[in-house]
This record gives C-alpha cells, structure tokens and sequence, in this order.
C-alpha cells in the first residue's frame, strides 16, 4: 500500500525527530556547546537551529500561529534569540549561542515535534499543492516544498553536524 504525502511526511519527520533526539541522548550541556577547533558550529548550535526554524515554519509560516518558543517563553528562559533561528547570523553570533538546561530544551523540543505532528494529522493533503508559503529568505514554493523540502531534508543535515561534534569529542556516533 502507497503512502500518501501527508503519511509519508509525517513518517519521514518522525523518523528524522527520532534521529535528532538519539544524537543529542545523554550529551550534557558542556558536550552540546563544544565547538570544533576545526571550525563549524556547536552540536547546540546545530539543534537550536534546526527546532527553531521547523517551529517557525510549522507554526508561524504555515498557520500564523505564535511558535511553540515564543508561546513557551523559552526565549526569555533560555535567555535566546525571541524571533532569530540563526539563518544569516555571524560566527560572532552562533558562537556565543549556549544552553545549560538541556532538560528544559528537551521539553522544548518534544512540544515541536508534537506541534508539527498534531498540524500534519489535520491538515487537509490538497494542501501540499495549493498552498504556496514564503520561507525567508527563500522565494515563494509549495507548502509540500517547505514542508518537505525544508524541514525534512534540513533536519537529516543537522543530524550530521552533531554526530560530527560528538565524533570530534570522543563520545561515539548514533547507534541505531
């Protein structure tokens, strides 16, 4: 039996929450912040990233409905960013992006994969064609295209950069 896209989206999202959520199992806060003198961004950094743009697309692109952060108050907790997700921010910026309650960015996390999984079971699938979204700083595509072109693809990306920080750190890629 085929999928259909919704199915397959919501599948393939959960599949790649899982992923993000093994990588980053049993790092501590120190770990998550780590930077590779070789360059590139913290294994937070990465994380940060990623949630925060699948919230603000999910949330605030597609529905027009505050983000599960800003609806949270983990901007003011975590001491972060209100709207920024770090697309276009200097390595000053990046750099200087941390956590400390890891537990607390946790539960942040858990709400947006739940949020993006309540959407995706209600939304109607002629959706994914009608609909056209704007994803700054992209150009206009279809809500099938942020969808799973964005979030989707974008996450399996920043899977890689925290097992390379784990990698650098000695403490050992996913096991799956």
């Amino acid at each position: 039996m085929a999928l259909t896209q919704q199915e397959l989206l919501r599948k393939s999202l959960r599949s790649m929450h899982a992923l993000l959520d093994k990588a980053v199992e049993g790092m501590t806060a120190e770990q998550l912040n780590f930077r590779p003198q070789e360059g590139g961004v913290s294994g937070f950094f990465s994380l940060w990233h990623y949630v925060r743009t699948e919230d603000n697309i999910v949330q605030f692109v597609t529905q027009r409905k505050p983000t599960v952060w800003i609806e949270g108050a983990y901007d003011v907790y975590f001491g972060l960013p209100r709207t920024s997700q770090g697309t276009g921010m200097s390595k000053e910026d990046a750099d200087s992006l941390a956590i400390s309650d890891v537990e607390k960015w946790h539960e942040y996390q858990q709400k947006v994969w739940a949020a993006t999984d309540s959407y995706l079971e209600a939304m109607s699938p002629e959706e994914f064609d009608t609909r056209r979204v704007t994803i700054k700083p992209l150009p206009e595509m279809s809500l099938w295209d942020g969808l799973y072109g964005i979030c989707l693809s974008h996450g399996y990306r920043h899977v890689g950069e925290i097992e390379y920080v784990r990698g650098v750190q000695g403490i050992g890629g996913l096991t799956i």
